[in-house]
């Protein structure tokens, strides 16, 4: 099974939803998300926020057309996306893909991003990827993991989450490394490419996010 996760982001930044409905899909709005997917004709299995970006006549439609709608006061400790990720997860999926999370505000991505990292911290055992058009963002434990070339992804950029990185080995790629320490702040691998159909890269300590983009 696949969660789909869309957010309130800006819509220039989400690609065409429909792309992504397979079988065995399950589609999770996040506040002004929820109009999102409506508009797509896509109805979700769930939706999650404050709705405080929405009118009262949206909301109403949202309370319709949602069999699990779930509302909550603005003043709370977590964020719309935090309550809509929590849920998605204790669902057990193969992978989580979150949308509308990118752009526009900036405090909102960063949020998103620490997310993204918080729940590879609890080591969870789906893959959880926040994609817009031109960005594929997730975030990884010490391992070693294959990357395949994949259209319209031409760079590969690997930054250090909250920890150093120590042991990062890049095999395949355009630059490679070997065993090298990569501290926090460090922009030593950003825009890389793979050079034939498939790389590998490891680490040993630390944790990175990887991001597929392009321009």
């Amino acid at each position: 099974m696949i969660i789909n996760i869309v957010g309130g982001g800006p819509r220039a930044y989400i690609p065409p939803l429909q792309e992504y409905e397979i079988a065995q899909t399950k589609w999770v709005g996040v506040d002004r998300g929820t109009a999102v997917l409506l508009e797509n004709g896509i109805k979700p299995n769930a939706a999650f926020g404050d709705f405080d970006s929405v009118t009262k006549e949206e909301l109403a439609n949202f309370e319709t057309a949602v069999p699990n709608l779930k509302k909550y006061k603005p003043e709370k400790d977590e964020t719309d996306m935090e309550l809509a990720l929590s849920w998605a997860v204790r669902q057990n999926p193969d992978s989580i893909r979150i949308f509308g999370a990118t752009g526009g505000r900036i405090d909102h991505f960063l949020a998103n991003l620490h997310l993204l990292e918080k729940y590879a911290h609890e080591k969870r055992p789906c893959e959880i990827i926040m994609i817009d058009c031109t960005n594929h963002v997730s975030v990884k434990l010490p391992g070693l993991y294959q990357v395949e070339k994949e259209s319209g992804k031409k760079y590969i950029s690997f930054l250090p989450g909250s920890q150093d990185v120590a042991g990062l080995t890049l095999q395949g790629f355009k630059y490679p490394l070997e065993n090298r320490y990569v501290p926090k702040g460090s922009t030593l691998c950003v825009s890389n490419e793979l050079i034939g159909e498939t790389g590998t890269f490891s680490f040993s300590e630390g944790i990175l996010i990887v991001i597929r983009s392009n321009d």
